[in-house]
């Protein structure tokens, strides 16, 4: 597994995504609440690219006729045809058991005297039919793909 750098803290803060290229890869990283995530850049239903979707939340119950919005901006909505993901998995807002992305782990690494804190991140199990994760860490100012 690799890691790759792929921009400080600051370039990409809360609710701020950048969209790099990784080993012939589109990967849209997040950064949701200061928690980051990394996807594959590709809606598995037509190849759009995922990544330039609008984030959006979930109506969530409780009881019965009773609803409120939450997990706001944690879900992606494919800009073609508005199929929705989740960006903590990958999973399919529609059918999660067989529809997913690939989803990165994101990594913050800690600044050297002379560096800036960078985003980075890395790749779980590939699964049937899925919109590719990855790992994302922050090592101090530094945001890591692992793939």
């Amino acid at each position: 597994m690799a890691n790759h750098r792929v921009g400080t803290t600051g370039e990409i803060p809360p609710g701020a995504r950048k969209i790099v290229q990784l080993e012939n890869r589109s990967i849209g990283v997040f950064n949701v609440k200061g928690t980051y995530y990394a996807l594959r850049n590709n809606c598995p239903h037509q190849g759009a690219p995922l990544c330039q979707g609008r984030l959006t939340g979930l109506a969530m119950h409780s009881m019965p006729g009773e609803y409120n919005y939450g997990r706001e901006d944690e879900i992606i909505s494919c800009p073609w045809h508005g199929w929705e993901f989740d960006l903590t998995n990958g999973k399919s807002i529609y059918d999660p058991h067989k529809c997913l992305v690939k989803t990165y782990e994101v990594i913050v690494e800690p600044r050297s005297i002379s560096q800036p804190r960078t985003v980075t991140a890395a790749t779980e199990a590939e699964q049937e039919t899925m919109i590719d994760t990855y790992p994302v860490t922050v090592e101090g100012d530094w945001v890591i793909i692992h793939i």
